[in-house]
């Protein structure tokens, strides 16, 4: 099968390079930047974040892959949420993806499928209620960036592309992602939950992420959003323990919210002091069997405690 990945370089798109190259695939990679890490013999292809018409090899490429898998787009954990990193993180989004979806509409072959990546921050804070890829979107900032997200991916279904929607929780490795910096205050031995401590937090492990990927890429009966987030979610406090224990490190100071909101503004709710009770439906239905189950064995596997 050829593949092309769209931001093939990074946290999550590495690992799945590796992973389809694994598995005999030919794969295309889509970078802004080319990163020294990737595998041998991966095509890397330089490619513009915004949607162009002019020929050129990207688009070839993509025209002519039987998969594509977009995980491109500016980082929502950057730092505070002026209004231009807002359009920064919605635009590097939907320019990307719009690209690609126009890419993909140069060629009418059959069978061919769009896994274009998306958030469970699509459904807004829910508190506890649970949520599944049944419910509708809420109403904050995130929220509208997926929605928006989505929506656009969801113009290649018109060209024939079947498209796929994995909506990713926070993506859990020791070498990127959000983790390394939650994990910094408890190898100081300041860690502890984030504000109440209630809010839930929608997990998964990469290794997770990666084989579920290949997954929603092969079987035709992948389609629309697929929470991409662990069996048991976890609340904050009892994820906070379980990191600390997997760190060998104690969990027991709380950061204020009032304190996170001051050094963060809008995104300590968005990111840290709100959740989504989220489960994967479609992932079960489809038949994925997790390798890591709960939030403390996924910790535990990460630090090899």
């Amino acid at each position: 099968m050829n593949v092309v990945v769209a931001g093939g370089s990074g946290f999550i798109g590495a690992p799945l390079v590796a992973a389809l190259r694994g598995q005999g695939d030919v794969v295309t990679v889509l970078s802004r930047t080319v990163a020294p890490g990737l595998p041998a013999g991966a095509g890397v292809m330089a490619w513009p974040a915004a949607p162009e018409h002019a020929p050129s090899p990207w688009r070839q490429a993509v025209a002519g892959a039987d998969a594509i898998v977009n995980l491109s787009g500016e980082s929502i954990a950057g730092g505070r949420w002026t209004p231009a990193q807002k359009q920064r993180i919605l635009q590097s989004r939907v320019n990307a993806t719009r690209a690609i979806v126009e890419a993909a509409s140069a060629s009418e072959r059959p069978g061919r499928v769009l896994v274009n990546a998306s958030a469970v921050g699509f459904y807004g804070p829910r508190g506890d209620e649970p949520v599944t890829e049944n419910d509708g979107p809420g109403g904050d900032f995130l929220s509208g960036v997926c929605a928006a997200w989505e929506a656009e991916a969801r113009r290649a279904e018109s060209g024939g592309l079947r498209v796929v929607l994995p909506r990713f929780g926070l993506v859990l490795a020791r070498d990127g992602g959000a983790l390394p910096r939650m994990a910094m205050p408890f190898r100081l031995f300041a860690g502890g939950p984030l504000g109440s401590g209630r809010q839930w937090v929608p997990w998964i492990h990469r290794d997770d992420v990666v084989a579920l990927l290949l997954l929603l890429v092969a079987d035709s009966a992948a389609r629309g959003p697929v929470n991409a987030v662990g069996p048991e979610p976890a609340r904050n406090r009892d994820f906070a323990r379980a990191l600390g224990r997997a760190l060998g490190r104690p969990s027991w100071l709380p950061a204020p919210a009032p304190l996170l909101r001051l050094a963060l503004g809008e995104a300590a709710d968005g990111l840290l002091l709100a959740g989504q009770r989220a489960l994967p439906q479609r992932a079960g239905a489809l038949g994925y069997r997790f390798r890591h189950t709960t939030a403390g064995a996924a910790l535990r596997a990460v630090y090899g405690s």
